[in-house]
């Protein structure tokens, strides 16, 4: 009778599996909760500690090292080692179903603490493959949940035997996954030593030294999808993920046609953008620019405000929200015409409206984050590697970093804005301005100027966006003034207060042309460059 031994973390299909090698007279050997799911499900099974005699310690960080188990899946079909594992009460294990601690998922979690990443390095699992790889003339290791069933085929096909090619590309996957899990823990230790290295500091522009890392950086990346082109057609591109099995951007496509390498890029940033913010946020962005960010106490309002920022830029753009899309903004929609429209979810209702728009793409991202916490930017001839900007760090002091500096305070409602337009700015490109302005529940952008070669011309787009709305509304800038000029643009236009880091060698004279205007300002302390 042939054994099977079972260790999973994923346990989707394990008991239709199970009930098929049952089928076909097998016997099962199992680890704690996959012994216990069998059990549970009526069928026989053995556990691991019960065949050894050892039972798991160190809170089931040992389960399946024991040579009782190593040696009944290293054994091979010769009376020497028959003679060596009957010395032991052993027993010849023909399969080795295991799958691993979900390492890659726990590793880019933003939630996961560090001590949980480090317990969901599996030990046991990747012995237990790799020995079973290593026999691969006699034992079967299968290692994803979507071979159960071609397995069961084979084996029914065959008078339950799987053929030497079989036996021969499972223990390939098998060396593939385990290479691909070490790199992942590799990499995260070889940054976590990076971040060790790096000397903490809120300056807002000068250099800091770190010790250089000098670790070799692995990282694998999985299939997603091949897409048409990439920027143009006459390149070619493909969607990796950095775990297996996700969908693009980690969510699900529920409408329209696959996504393209822009469509992908412009998600990207409008997902980055909403899920800064608390309240219902709507970002519109059309070739990495933001055209238009709002948060209000409902979708609805919150897209109406952000479409009004820069109406003629959102055609043909893209729109993400941090709640579920419901039926009144699927509705204020109109006849706008949109690529994508990126959510956490959809209302039936939304679905509904939306179908009738063919051609619009619909992803649903569940999870409400961005991950992982770094970025990868190719060069010539190399990578750049940095930690994600999610805003400002954590103040050291409980003042926080924002100061300010002329002799006008801004108001409460002033700085309730200037907050609102800080986060948005962030999310612009470098030299990013934003004009901004609220009502009693509603902050939206009014003006967006970025992605200039100097500053006081990104001023000047967004006056030119804005136009009347600028009277009465706050100012960001994601860095230092380096001369006044932008200041003395915006208060020609009739801004009010103006948020920025701070830092230049002439600060100075952009606090006294703030002075003379009335305008307040505040620094921030720190710098949202976004090349």
């Amino acid at each position: 009778m042939p054994t099977a031994l079972f260790s999973v973390s994923d346990k989707s299909g394990l008991i239709e599996f199970a009930r098929g090698l049952n089928d076909l007279s097998w016997r099962f050997l199992a680890s704690g909760g996959t012994a216990k799911a069998l059990r549970e499900a009526g069928l026989e099974v053995t556990d691991v500690a019960d065949y050894t005699g050892s039972p798991e310690i160190l809170g089931g960080r040992v389960k399946t090292l024991h040579p009782a188990v190593h040696g009944g899946i290293l054994a091979r079909n010769t009376s020497s080692d028959a003679s060596d594992l009957a010395r032991i009460h052993a027993m010849p294990i023909d399969m080795v179903v295991v799958n691993l601690y979900p390492f890659q998922q726990t590793m880019i979690r933003p939630d996961a603490t560090h001590e949980e990443i480090v317990e969901n390095i599996d030990i046991g699992g990747v012995a237990l493959i790799r020995a079973a790889a290593k026999n691969y003339e006699r034992v079967a290791v299968i290692t994803l949940p979507s071979d159960y069933s071609n397995v069961l085929q084979e084996l029914l096909k065959n008078g339950g035997n799987l053929s030497p090619e079989t036996y021969r590309r499972f223990s390939q996957k098998a060396f593939t996954l385990t290479a691909e899990y070490d790199t992942a823990i590799s990499g995260y230790l070889n940054r976590m030593q990076t971040k060790d290295k790096k000397e903490p500091s809120s300056d807002t522009g000068s250099d800091v030294e770190t010790a250089m890392n000098t670790e070799p950086l692995a990282i694998t990346l999985y299939p997603v999808q091949t897409l048409r082109y990439g920027e143009n057609p006459h390149q070619s591109a493909t969607l990796y993920g950095y775990i297996p099995n996700v969908g693009p951007l980690g969510g699900q496509l529920l409408q329209g046609k696959s996504l393209s390498y822009n469509n992908l890029l412009d998600l990207d940033a409008a997902w980055r953008a909403v899920t800064s913010f608390d309240k219902d946020a709507v970002a519109i962005v059309k070739h990495l620019s933001p055209c238009g960010i709002a948060t209000a106490p409902n979708l609805m309002d919150a897209y109406i405000k952000a479409l009004e920022s820069d109406p003629i830029s959102a055609f043909g753009g893209v729109i993400a929200v941090n709640r579920l899309f419901d039926r009144s903004t699927a509705k204020a929609l109109g006849k706008l015409f949109i690529e994508c429209i990126i959510a956490p979810g959809f209302t039936p209702k939304a679905l509904e409206i939306l179908s009738e728009k063919k051609s619009l793409r619909l992803i649903a991202v569940p999870e409400m984050n961005v991950s992982p916490l770094f970025e990868l930017r190719s060069i010539n001839q190399g990578v750049l590697v940095q930690d994600l900007d999610l805003g400002d760090p954590t103040p050291k002091t409980a003042d926080g970093y924002w100061k300010t500096v002329t002799e006008r305070q801004p108001t409460e409602e002033e700085l309730r804005v200037l907050r609102f337009a800080w986060k948005a700015v962030q999310h612009a490109k470098s030299n990013a301005i934003v004009f901004a302005r609220a009502t009693e529940k509603v902050e939206a952008t009014v003006g967006i100027g970025s992605g200039q070669p100097n500053r006081v011309d990104c001023v000047r787009i967004a006056v030119n966006r804005a136009g009347e709305r600028t009277r009465g509304a706050v100012m960001a800038s994601d860095a230092f003034f380096p001369f006044p000029d932008s200041v003395q643009e915006a208060a020609n236009a009739g801004i009010t207060a103006i948020v920025q880091p701070g830092g230049s060698v002439r600060d100075q004279e952009s606090i006294d042309a703030a002075n003379a205007n009335n305008i307040a300002m505040v620094f921030s302390g720190i710098r949202h460059f976004k090349h």
